[in-house]
């Protein structure tokens, strides 16, 4: 095996190189053919092992993330792929402790907020390029729903980039769901203007914690070839009999006294009542941010 091939097996845990074994005939076969491509291999197995290892990390050591680090982190996020190639999307990224505390506020006081060094704000943002398109005597038409979803989608592929390049440095990262519970408070915050609303935000940092990996649904339940399979009771169960038969479920449905996983999203989690509360504000801020009419 060539140096090169011990330097990229050491960059992995050896939980991680579990993760590997499936890649191991076209590994070997590399080698075998010395035909050039072996480094490209190797570059690939290293992007592998970040997206299949991937975890959501949740407790920070206080060490600052260097600048120039950074910055290759977010120019990776604008490799990402955009409608158009217009880039309708703005990544605000908060370090200052003292905003970082009033993001906490906003994203319900989870402390990660407060431990990671790094808050990133992933926006839908028509601002610029509209701005642009005027002072080039171009009149645009972008203030509708399709390109709220067209900067939303933007601004989301821009910040899986960002995840996977900070994780393939080593740093962990954590997605904020409540990015779009309290956008209207965050748009505050940040001064976004009009035409610029938040659709994501993640925290970034080193990791403080290596928790195992999360479960997943069965590539079936995700993947329909040619055309949507809808599931009968049959296919459901099967499904999701793993995610309900482990340890983690059953503990928690003890610790909730609920008899099924689902009550615990549809009860606890994400209630109704919550849904059409923050769905109600985020329609309300669209408009206000002149996304819809």
């Amino acid at each position: 095996m060539s140096t090169l091939s011990f330097k990229i097996v050491s960059l992995f845990d050896e939980k991680d190189l579990l993760n590997l074994i499936p890649y191991l005939p076209i590994y070997v076969s590399y080698i075998i053919a010395g035909n050039g491509l072996f480094p490209y291999f190797c570059k690939n197995i290293v992007m592998l092992n970040t997206i299949f290892t991937h975890r959501s990390i949740r407790k920070y050591k206080p060490d600052a993330v260097a600048p120039d680090l950074l910055d290759k982190i977010l120019e990776a996020g604008t490799r990402a792929s955009t409608t158009g190639n217009m880039q309708v999307y703005s990544m605000i990224v908060s370090t200052d402790e003292e905003i970082r505390k009033q993001l906490w506020e906003q994203h319900f006081k989870q402390n990660m907020v407060l431990e990671a060094p790094v808050h990133i704000t992933f926006c839908a943002d028509l601002n610029r390029f509209e701005k642009w398109c005027r002072q080039r005597e171009a009149e645009p038409g972008y203030r509708n729903f399709l390109w709220f979803l067209n900067a939303a989608t933007d601004a989301l592929l821009a910040s899986q980039n960002v995840c996977l390049a900070a994780e393939a440095h080593g740093l962990g990262i954590c997605y904020l769901g409540t990015a779009v519970y309290n956008a209207d408070r965050l748009i505050g915050i940040l001064d976004l203007p009009d035409g610029v609303i938040p659709v994501a935000a993640i925290v970034m940092g080193y990791p403080a914690e290596n928790p195992g990996l999360t479960d997943r649904l069965p590539l079936e339940a995700v993947v329909h070839r040619e055309k949507y399979e809808d599931y009968d009771p049959q296919r459901i169960d099967r499904l999701y009999r793993e995610k309900e038969s482990l340890d983690a479920t059953r503990k928690l449905l003890e610790i909730n006294n609920k008899p099924t996983l689902a009550q615990i999203f549809t009860d606890l989690r994400y209630t109704r009542k919550d849904n059409e509360f923050f769905s109600g504000k985020l329609l309300e801020l669209l408009r206000k941010q002149g996304f819809l009419p």
